[in-house]
């Protein structure tokens, strides 16, 4: 020990990182020499490298060391060249992760934009399925009471007359066209027999001289009624087509509109309920705004079913007088062509056919040409 405390200061030399002696430690050793030894401590010097970001670091000591009681020592810190390095490293490492937190947040801000773009969209979308959830709770709600017994609706005595009518008379004349369609069938196939009894005869009348003027007689007879019933036929299918257009087009178009009044007497019912129960209750800071609303949504439903009636009272009187005239040109057409064919009356069958502007269509008959049609 105590020749390490006599050892000449210039027994240690700094060595750099690649084995070379430091010399830059030597030229700042003798400039500071003298400086030091004045205060009997030659304090550590630091070498920093641009390259490596390493420091190399080492500590002279001259002569004993006296301590004075009136100067407190000041200790000495030494970083070793490995702390320096794992120094280096974590400061690079934390830069690295500063900038990936700047461009985290800057992904995660330019996908807050694209979220407040995309939002008006969907908050459209979701308030609209909020109101219809609403909607269709309060209506079934009232469609439930009213089928219990327990909910009061709206009732117009003369319209809901006239719908039921309409629906009854609907059902009748969809009775009277299945019944026409059957005539039809039956009415077809006895003239295909009567065509085949007309051939039969006539075929008898070639091979039977003796009988050649009686079977002659009711081939003529059967090959006229099938003549005549295919007017009867055609007479009878423009009579289903007709009130079949009245029943399938006309009154379910005015049954649609019937529904859609219907559905604007359940919601107009169930806010008006909704609105009454709001008032029997209590009126405060928190009741009042409910009020307003639904007194609001009372009066939008209310001006709807208002609107939709009055548009069903219309289209019923329209379709009144429209199923009047059909139905009055039709009957007279189906009574003249059946009267007119059991009394063997040709001329008065297709007179009546040519008054309603029907063409028969004859079987076997060629199609004509497109000249012909246009």
């Amino acid at each position: 020990m105590a020749e390490e405390a006599h050892r000449s200061p210039a027994a240690q030399i700094s060595v750099t990182r690649n084995g070379e002696a430091d010399k830059s430690h030597e030229e700042v050793f003798q400039r500071d020499l003298p400086h030091n030894i004045s205060s009997g401590t030659i304090m550590s010097h630091s070498h920093n490298s641009n390259e490596n970001y390493a420091m190399t670091e080492g500590v002279v000591q001259v002569g004993p060391f006296t301590e004075s009681p009136f100067q407190a020592t000041t200790p000495t810190v030494v970083p070793s060249p490995a702390a320096a390095s794992r120094l280096a490293r974590s400061i690079s490492d934390s830069q690295v992760e500063t900038h990936k937190g700047d461009l985290r947040e800057q992904q995660m801000g330019g996908a807050v934009v694209l979220a407040d773009d995309m939002k008006s969209p969907a908050i459209e979308k979701l308030e609209l399925v909020r109101k219809w959830s609403i909607n269709t709770y309060k209506c079934t709600k009232q469609i439930l009471s009213e089928k219990l017994g327990r909910g009061s609706r709206t009732v117009d005595l003369e319209l809901e007359a006239q719908i039921e009518v309409l629906r009854e008379n609907k059902r009748k004349y969809e009775h009277v066209v299945k019944l026409a369609q059957t005539l039809c069938t039956q009415l077809a196939q006895m003239l295909q027999t009567q065509r085949q009894l007309g051939d039969a005869f006539a075929d008898l009348s070639l091979k039977t001289p003796e009988l050649h003027e009686e079977f002659g007689y009711n081939a003529e007879t059967q090959k006229l009624l099938a003549k005549n019933g295919e007017t009867l036929l055609g007479a009878i299918n423009f009579f289903i087509a007709s009130v079949k257009t009245l029943v399938d087009k006309t009154i379910e178009d005015t049954l649609i509109n019937i529904k859609q009044y219907e559905a604007a007497r359940i919601e107009y019912d169930a806010y008006r309920t909704d609105l009454e129960e709001l008032n029997l209750g209590p009126r405060d800071a928190n009741t009042l705004p409910k009020i307003e609303l639904s007194q609001q949504q009372f009066q939008i439903h209310r001006e709807k079913y208002e609107k939709m009636r009055n548009d069903v009272s219309v289209k019923l009187k329209f379709l009144e007088e429209n199923k009047v005239k059909v139905l009055h040109n039709q009957l007279i057409l189906f009574h003249n062509a059946i009267a007119a064919y059991f009394a063997g009356n040709q001329q008065q069958l297709e007179q009546t056919l040519k008054q309603f502007h029907i063409k028969l269509k004859l079987p076997g008959g060629e199609t004509p040409s497109w000249l012909e049609e246009h």
